[in-house]
């Protein structure tokens, strides 16, 4: 009997044990998920998407810390707006974050991702940006380019023709990067083709930004408020049409003979490297040759035009605007040009690096309004982060305007204040210095940094050298609209409106 009893017990016990030892192993190996608010079932944090911008994750970050976990439906999402927590995502684990999250319209977009700016961290990225970086993007290559300097003539001679009159300098400095880039990318001095080209490009940055519910809750693909199962492919065949033909231009061109006085742009350095052969972006063979498709030239035209345009025409903006907005530092930047320059000549390349506070005003501007605020990430394995679990496939926003705006780092931080860059030991950004990040760091930071920089020198310190600028109708610098708008970047809400005086004795154009 008290056998029976005993067998009866076994299981049970048995089942207890083996319950209890589980429990411990899942406790002991169990880690948490980085703080931040409660979400809700299914759809998780989803409510407070409109929350998810520069401005909104620098809120959250001071109630919840430096980095921060919400779900979006069935997405991870982990905010990051502290240096340190970006320099593990950005040094100490860049091999894991080098991937770039990708909707389902950038992915369709982007000919499955081809490009360079969403395609995942491995040979076929590492030979895109490779090509980009020594013959699209290089310092040396864009200075070659007469479309940056006849470009910015253009302007001053507009400006010049306009003074003493209201001026729109916002929707000026948007028109000269759209020509610049425009006529680098497919070498059309007439600009052709390029109010269509504008038109397709509003396209993309409006279906780049529109909500699909099916990127969080993939069984409710079906739904589709905006229309993108009919946009995404009227926009994708209306950028084939368009660049298209420019390929095929180019290519009858090179049957031809070459004329070597032509100045020559990036659809020419990239049929350098052009094969019908489909090599897609999964490849391990690439470390020898580089070979781009249609597909693959397309993408990084469209990398080139959404990176370069709006970001460099919204970073000339708002150091112009700063500037009137403190007299102190708009005085002290012009009688710079005035002592280094002179008032006989325009400003030339050759100057720039004898323009110390002039370079200041530059950094002071990227530290403010970093040309991108939010850079994403996308983890490609399960990982940790200060003790936290990071799962597999997270979308990472580092959100480089709070990190640039850290009263840890910074002495009045939202402060417009360029003499701070001339304190030794200040930092620089270049990738280096986790608290100055205006062009991200590590593998994925920004290959047209150097395009993108002499741009925006070149046409701030010609608008600063050879006009002197005042405020329309009395308006006083602290009357000027500070606010922002958040997208791709985060541009002035409100164009600034400014009136030019011309101030060289020489002639402006």
């Amino acid at each position: 009997m008290e056998l029976m009893q005993v067998q009866g017990l076994l299981p049970t016990n048995f089942i207890f044990y083996i319950t209890a030892i589980l429990l411990t192993v899942i406790v002991i190996s169990w880690k948490p998920l980085p703080p931040g608010p409660m979400g809700w079932p299914i759809i998780g944090n989803m409510l407070m998407m409109d929350q998810l911008t520069h401005k909104g994750l620098t809120k959250l970050s001071e109630k919840y810390g430096g980095i921060i976990h919400l779900k979006m439906g069935f997405q991870h999402t982990v905010a990051v707006s502290s240096p340190e927590m970006a320099k593990q995502v950005l040094q100490a684990q860049d091999n894991i974050f080098s991937d770039r999250p990708a909707t389902i319209a950038i992915t369709y977009l982007t000919y499955d991702r081809v490009d360079m700016a969403f395609a995942d961290y491995g040979p076929f990225w590492r030979q895109m940006r490779k090509l980009c970086v020594m013959k699209l993007f290089s310092r040396k290559r864009a200075e070659s380019w007469a479309s940056v300097r006849d470009e910015v003539d253009s302007m001053i001679k507009l400006t010049a023709e306009n003074s003493g009159l209201s001026v729109n300098l916002g929707e000026m400095v948007f028109g000269l990067t759209h020509d610049i880039i425009y006529r680098a990318a497919f070498g059309l001095s007439s600009l052709e083709g390029k109010q269509e080209f504008i038109s397709i490009l509003q396209e993309y940055t409006k279906l780049f930004g529109a909500f699909n519910l099916a990127d969080f809750i993939p069984w409710l693909g079906f739904i589709d408020p905006v229309g993108l199962n009919t946009r995404l492919p009227a926009a994708r065949s209306a950028l084939d049409g368009f660049i298209d033909k420019i390929i095929d231009e180019h290519l009858k061109k090179e049957k031809k003979a070459v004329d070597e006085n032509v100045e020559s742009n990036m659809v020419d350095e990239m049929l350098a490297f052009y094969s019908d052969e489909n090599i897609g972006n999964n490849v391990d063979d690439l470390q020898a040759t580089i070979k781009l498709t249609r597909d693959n030239i397309k993408g990084i035209i469209m990398d080139v035009m959404f990176g370069g345009t709006e970001t460099v025409a919204s970073a000339i903006e708002w150091a112009m605007t700063e500037l009137m907005h403190t007299p102190e530092a708009l005085k002290r930047v012009q009688q710079e040009l005035a002592d280094v320059v002179g008032l006989n000549r325009r400003v030339e390349e050759s100057d720039f690096e004898k323009l110390t506070y002039f370079k200041c005003v530059i950094k002071e501007t990227l530290r403010l309004h970093p040309p991108i605020p939010v850079a994403l990430h996308q983890s490609a394995k399960a990982t940790e982060i200060d003790g936290y679990h990071i799962p597999k496939g997270t979308r990472v926003m580092i959100n480089l305007y709070a990190i640039n705006r850290n009263k840890h780092d910074w002495k009045d931080p939202d402060v417009f204040n360029p003499s701070r860059f001339l304190q030794t030991g200040t930092p620089d950004f270049k990738g280096n210095n986790f608290e100055f990040l205006p062009f991200g760091s590590g593998r994925r930071s920004c290959p047209g940094m150097q395009l993108g920089l002499y741009t925006m020198e070149s046409a701030l310190a010609h608008l600063l050298h050879c006009f002197t600028w005042e405020l329309p109708d009395g308006m006083k610098p602290s009357e000027i609209d500070m606010g922002d708008v958040y997208g791709l970047t985060a541009p002035k809400a409100t164009r600034l409106v400014v009136v030019p005086t011309p101030r060289l004795f020489c002639s402006l154009y």
